[in-house]
């Protein structure tokens, strides 16, 4: 730190209450960094979650951000989400724990594993499908959530989910809890999310307990975290396996079904998109199933899947604390204040994409590639060191249910649905996304039967 440093100004904004600031409407206003960024710029200060805290737009921003990680800045999240997460979170851990765990669990993400997940990830799609079939009309983002947990537990925790939905609601009461005021009050979010947790560690326990005594496996996350040893040679705690199993799963599965989701609505709402998607499918043999080649030259689905995660990213931005006081576009970003990178305000600015508010693949076609003239501009998995390290199984995931589902299946939106999102803790239509499922009838009025 220099003395120029500590005589520029603080960025513009609004400290708001005592204790509380702003986290109310943080939390409450959908519009509330829009609101302050017409009004103060790209960089402006707040209080949320106890701490004065600025935020920062831009993909500037979110480069100034990674580059500087370790340097100024660390990984911190608001207390409720940290209490949640638990300290053996990788998501908590910093500097050389959080390196060798992460060197640890990439291994579950390599591409000959992912290779492996791949049939088991179609076989499971699939049934679902099946069943939705059944269904005809329902509520789908409770069943996309249900799916996305089952594929979640059987290739990141190697077991076939409990079979009774007690686990899914206990996970979603602790999912809801994540960004709340942390008050342990009967009623509250975060106290359901505290007893929900405190339930979801003794199942994790009790699965942990039953692999140690089966023969290693390295075929999933948890079976290489029960073979990883930490630096001093010592096998990892049950206490921290509970913790990173726990944060495996939210990411294998909240942001994910998000993800899913926005795809559903956004290729339902248009049709032309979708027969560009159907076109592309229609070269590959649908006998077959999919491999990682057929993937690779599926070039208009992945810029659909891009689109869709710059159009609503699951993940709205990510919090830093700062350890050294610094400046960023003339402003003294002081120690001890947390910083905010906004991953969606990132994706809608229109230095970067033209019509962010359209939704666009073509965007991201090879004669146009809007995010390329600048690093981050695309980041819905974070970037620098602490870029999500689950991204190629989110994407595979996305891209074999999309195929899949384009390839056998037609879905329509229920009218009189409110179709507005809930932002937090992920993106979501607020009715829950109601449609009618069935069998795509084929040009010529055969039926084919999905998997054929």
């Amino acid at each position: 730190m220099n003395e120029t440093t500590t005589t520029l100004p603080l960025p513009p904004g609004n400290l708001g209450l005592p204790i509380i600031g702003e986290t109310i409407s943080f939390l409450q206003d959908p519009d509330f960094a829009d609101k302050r960024q017409e009004k103060y710029g790209s960089v402006f200060k707040t209080n949320i979650f106890g701490r004065p805290t600025v935020i920062m737009v831009g993909s500037d921003a979110n480069r100034f951000l990674f580059a500087n990680e370790n340097k100024y800045f660390i990984a911190t999240w608001p207390p409720s989400t940290r209490t949640l997460l638990g300290s053996g979170s990788l998501s908590m851990q910093l500097g050389d724990v959080h390196k060798s765990r992460r060197k640890i669990l990439s291994q579950a993400f390599q591409p000959r594993v992912l290779a492996s997940y791949g049939i088991t990830m179609q076989e499971m799609t699939r049934r679902y499908f099946q069943q939705w079939e059944k269904m005809e009309t329902f509520t789908w983002y409770p069943e996309l959530r249900k799916y996305t947990f089952d594929v979640a537990c059987k290739l990141l925790v190697g077991t076939d989910k409990v079979a009774d939905s007690h686990l899914e609601e206990l996970f979603e009461d602790w999912c809801n809890g994540l960004f709340t005021i942390p008050l342990r009050l009967p009623g509250t979010k975060f106290n359901r999310a505290f007893r929900s947790r405190q339930l979801l560690l003794q199942e994790i326990e009790t699965i942990i307990r039953q692999r140690q005594q089966q023969p290693s496996s390295g075929q999933d996350a948890l079976g290489l975290l029960l073979q990883a040893k930490n630096d001093e040679g010592n096998q990892l705690s049950i206490e921290e396996l509970k913790d990173q199993i726990l944060t495996l799963l939210f990411a294998g599965h909240e942001t994910l079904t998000s993800a899913i989701a926005s795809f559903c609505l956004q290729v339902a709402q248009h049709p032309d998109i979708l027969s560009k998607i159907r076109t592309e499918q229609a070269q590959f043999d649908f006998s077959q199933p999919i491999t990682f080649e057929d993937l690779k030259s599926m070039t208009y689905l992945e810029q659909v899947i891009k689109e869709v995660l710059r159009f609503v990213p699951p993940v709205g931005g990510g919090f830093r604390e700062v350890i050294q006081t610094c400046e960023f576009q003339g402003y003294c970003i002081p120690k001890g204040w947390s910083v905010l990178y906004q991953i969606s305000k990132t994706h809608q600015d229109q230095n970067i994409y033209s019509q962010p508010e359209q939704f666009d693949p073509d965007r991201f076609s090879p004669d146009r590639a809007e995010d390329q003239p600048k690093p981050f501009s695309w980041v819905p998995f974070g970037g620098g060191m602490r870029e999500c390290l689950g991204k190629e199984f989110a994407k595979l995931e996305m891209k074999l249910f999309a195929a899949l589902l384009a390839r056998n299946y037609e879905w329509e939106l229920l009218p009189e649905q409110n179709l507005d999102l809930i932002l937090v803790p992920t993106p979501r239509p607020r009715d829950g996304l109601r449609v009618r499922f069935q069998v795509l009838k084929k040009p010529d009025g055969v039926f084919t039967p999905p998997g054929n």
